[in-house]
């Protein structure tokens, strides 16, 4: 029995339970997302969150930033993310967001159906300036005698700063800065017998920081020998070109002498050596000294009744 003289009935105590959710119109309140934080790694920036603990689902959230100028010229007036807007999952990738390297407020709210959780905000801004920069994964090889690196593809902001050196003591070390996206790229012309180091950093020029250098890897340059049969081959190419050169320019040379300067032999055809008049007598060898005959007419007509008409 309560103070009084009143007693206290399981429907009382319904009824002083169900009072918060009458003073709000009869719907609860969804709890707001708890312990936020911001994972930004290589400029990959990544808004995090403990999902809100209800019974029924789906649960979504919806995240909004605000920089520095919304903060100061534009009445503290929040933007909503470009890829968060009732998202399902506890975290939301603000990378496209975050533009300047300025403090950016972040919050974010649950929604289930017409219910919304109050705001929860990131306590402190954050600044991309915090990101934390890896040394690039990176392949070095050997094509040939060429030096060969290739490295990931972090994003057009990086551009990475490559050393190597011939691993001997007292070697000089030389530096590239490349702007290669997961290309291999040719980094120097190797001499047998050595092996070469190589070790690369990232540097962002939007920040002004470079990541730590990356372990060093080494590959090695062995002298390479001629393989006989190449050498053989070698060889019996050297030969057959030291024959077929001196007979091919003798024939060009016979070729071109009778193309330029032909040797004329009157034709068998255009000779005349039974001709009764015989007008012509040459020599086979002979073409350009030829005798040319007029016999009298009576002799003439004297053969030609002899022999009679053919």
């Amino acid at each position: 029995m309560a103070p009084g003289g009143i007693s206290t009935s399981p429907v009382m105590w319904f009824f002083y339970a169900s009072l918060p959710s009458s003073l709000t119109g009869g719907v609860a309140v969804l709890p707001a997302p708890q312990n936020l934080s911001v994972y930004s790694t290589n400029m990959k920036h990544l808004f995090t969150w403990s999902p809100a603990v209800v019974l029924e689902e789906p649960v979504y959230y919806s995240v909004e930033y605000q920089g520095e100028y919304e903060s100061l010229y534009r009445s503290h007036v929040w933007i909503p993310s470009s890829w968060c807007s009732l998202t399902k999952d506890p975290q939301c990738d603000v990378t496209d967001d975050i533009t300047a390297s300025v403090p950016y407020n972040l919050r974010v709210r649950a929604t289930l159906g017409a219910r919304t959780s109050a705001w929860s905000l990131l306590k402190q801004p954050f600044n991309r300036n915090s990101t934390v920069l890896t040394p690039p994964r990176m392949v070095v090889t050997k094509d040939g005698s060429h030096l060969v690196i290739e490295l990931e593809d972090l994003g057009p902001q990086f551009e990475f700063h490559v050393t190597y050196w011939r691993s001997e003591p007292g070697a000089k070390e030389h530096v590239k800065v490349l702007r290669s996206r997961g290309i291999p790229v040719h980094l120097a012309t190797m001499e047998p017998e050595t092996t070469y180091c190589v070790k690369a950093r990232t540097f962002v020029k939007l920040i002004g920081r470079a990541s730590a250098f990356s372990r060093a890897e080494c590959v090695e340059v062995r002298g390479e020998t001629l393989p006989l049969a190449l050498a053989l081959f070698a060889f019996v190419g050297f030969l057959l070109i030291l024959a077929v050169v001196p007979l091919s320019l003798w024939k060009m040379g016979q070729l071109l002498r009778y193309s330029c300067c032909p040797a004329v032999v009157l034709p068998d055809t255009l000779k005349i050596t039974n001709s009764p008049q015989k007008l012509i007598k040459c020599r086979r060898e002979e073409v350009d000294a030829c005798a040319t005959a007029v016999l009298p007419s009576e002799e003439l007509l004297s053969i030609w009744l002899r022999e009679g008409p053919s």
